[in-house]
């Protein structure tokens, strides 16, 4: 439920705070004291559009903070996105809504920046608005189709997913039958390239390992004439550095007795001396394996002949070519998947049977709830002044499979015994489109008060069009949902707002050339007076206060009502 409501300088508000407690709550002033302004900033912290228009003037941003009892639904939401709780064991949860001189929005849940789609999607979890025109929703075939499914209990994301998966398959064997020329060409064009790269074989590393080979038998003859050179200049030849570097060893080890120092120089002329000869036993072997090879230089050249001949061909580095082959084997499966008519024609009849199951499965549960429905409504309707009428819920055939399934949903009225039902939107009365309004309202309120619903329901003046009787009644139905789930109203009927709970008194003052909206709670007398005022106008007589006692006298003893407080 709505724990705390506080807005700052919000169109004609400079700072108002609300905590409206469980149950039945209303609010009441006269017009233009800005009591759906309330409504409107409670739906603006819930993603509703906003524009510098709702920034008082002389201020440089409206804020509306809102706080709400935290329901079990929303948490796994809450973790995907990253709001954690500001208080660690918290329950509540914080959103706000800033909107600057320049019509610029920003938002937070929980502290965390949000955005608006954010906010819309937790509002699903937490507040119903159903408004004064809220009928007008009832004669759009989406409003209604979801009422339904919400009645039913219905989760239509398996079947949207089907339908899409319908959808795609019978896209793709549209345009493959379209393209199949054009397809077919390329699927040639493609497998011819890739016959070429085939015969080529590249291996993934192949090129480097083929150059280097390549690049040594080209130059083997060079190679074997430099080994030998340097063999003989090591340890073959006449003053051979191996023989020098003996000798220079011998000399200076003739000597060394008077000398200590030159014994490090004739260990580092040793050492040269084991490398040298290591040296000439590894060019001795090299010479011995080495020798040029005429056919396997000519396969060698053949080989990257080829190589280089493919990679200018499609321009690309030879390197390359291995990855190029593999890309084209997919394009290739690919071309294949789409040119293969018979397999995407299995696809999509195995779509289509996937869709036909989800499909029947919802239009059984539609068919299960909506005379449940037409039933439960029409009896909300009988004590709301349309005794006698009746209200259907007519499914269509929608001549093609939809996302949401294979028929549309619409609402029939028949407002008097004898009259036939008619759609909801040819019913010419402004009052009885409210009573049926408030009627489904409530009716589907009562419904979801054990589901994952939200748990504040707010009704912005639905009583528009309603007097006498009827409204004592509204008055005691939204006494009752309030026994369940929270109720915030704004009305402007007096045994409406006797019903209530908890009544809030909005008001309006001028001072000086700006204009601005304050909010209290009134009991006892106040509440007397104001209910008075809303009977018999600014100035309520003896008759209207007598009115007024005796409507919150009524209230306050009837059977059905829950246990009250700070009541006259």
């Amino acid at each position: 439920m709505l724990r705390r409501l506080c807005l700052r300088d919000f169109v004609i508000v400079r700072e108002l705070e609300l905590e409206p407690c469980a149950g039945f709550s209303v609010l009441t002033g006269e017009t233009g004291a800005g009591k759906s302004i309330l409504i409107d900033a409670l739906q603006l912290a819930l993603g509703g559009r906003g524009d510098v228009g709702v920034v008082r003037e002389g201020a440089a941003r409206a804020e509306i903070g809102a706080e709400f009892d935290l329901p079990p639904s929303l948490v796994p939401w809450l973790d995907e996105a990253g709001f954690e709780c500001q208080d660690p064991g918290s329950e509540r949860l914080m959103l706000r809504r800033v909107i600057d001189a320049q019509g610029k929005s920003r938002a937070w849940i929980n502290g965390g920046m949000a955005t608006v789609t954010q906010l819309r999607d937790a509002a699903d979890h937490l507040v119903d608005i159903h408004g004064q025109h809220a009928w007008q929703s009832l004669t759009r075939s989406a409003s209604v189709r979801a009422l339904l499914d919400a009645y039913a209990g219905l989760d239509l994301s398996p079947l949207a997913q089907t339908w899409s998966c319908w959808k795609a398959a019978g896209q793709a064997l549209n345009d493959a039958r379209a393209r199949q020329v054009g397809l077919e060409r390329e699927r040639e064009r493609l497998a011819w390239q890739l016959g070429e790269v085939d015969r080529l074989a590249p291996g993934d590393d192949e090129w480097n390992t083929l150059n280097a080979e390549h690049s040594r038998q080209s130059n083997a003859q060079a190679l074997i004439d430099a080994a030998r050179t340097a063999l003989s200049l090591v340890s073959e030849a006449d003053a051979s550095a191996e023989e020098l570097t003996g000798r220079a060893a011998d000399a200076l080890r003739a000597v060394a007795a008077h000398d200590a120092q030159l014994g490090s120089v004739i260990s580092v002329l040793n050492d040269a001396q084991a490398q040298l000869q290591d040296a000439a036993h590894t060019l001795a072997g090299y010479l011995h394996r080495t020798e040029p090879d005429p056919e396997q230089l000519r396969k060698l050249d053949e080989r990257v002949s080829a190589w280089l001949a493919l990679a200018r061909r499609y321009h690309r580095a030879p390197s390359e070519l291995p990855a190029l082959r593999a890309q084209w084997r997919d394009e290739l499966k690919t071309l294949d998947a789409a040119t293969d008519l018979a397999a995407l024609e299995r696809v999509l009849i195995e779509a289509t049977a996937s869709y036909t199951a989800e499909a029947k499965m919802v239009t059984k549960a539609r068919r299960r709830a909506a005379p449940q429905l037409s039933a439960a409504v029409t009896q909300a309707m009988q004590p709301l002044g349309m005794a006698a009428g009746r209200f259907e819920v007519a499914l269509r055939d929608t001549g093609a499979p939809q996302s949401f399934g294979v028929e549309s949903v619409e609402f029939l009225v028949a407002g008097h015994k004898g009259s036939t039902p008619r759609p909801l939107a040819k019913v010419a009365s402004g009052g009885e489109l409210s009573r049926i309004a408030l009627a489904i309202a409530v009716t589907t309120s009562q419904l979801t008060k054990g589901q994952d619903a939200a748990g504040t329901l707010i009704f912005d003046e639905i009583d528009a069009g309603i007097g006498g009787a009827v409204a004592e009644v509204v008055g005691r139905l939204m006494r009752q949902l309030g026994q369940e789930r929270q109720v915030l109203a704004v009305t402007h009927l007096a045994q409406v707002a006797a019903s209530a709970d908890h009544h809030y008194l909005v008001s309006k003052a001028t001072r000086g050339a700006v204009t601005m909206s304050s909010l209290r709670e009134v009991g006892g007398e106040a509440r007397v007076a104001e209910i008075a005022r809303m009977l018999g106008g600014d100035r309520p007589s003896g008759t209207s206060l007598a009115h007024a006692q005796e409507l919150l006298a009524i209230a306050a003893v009837d059977p059905q009502s829950p246990r009250r407080e700070g009541h006259a």
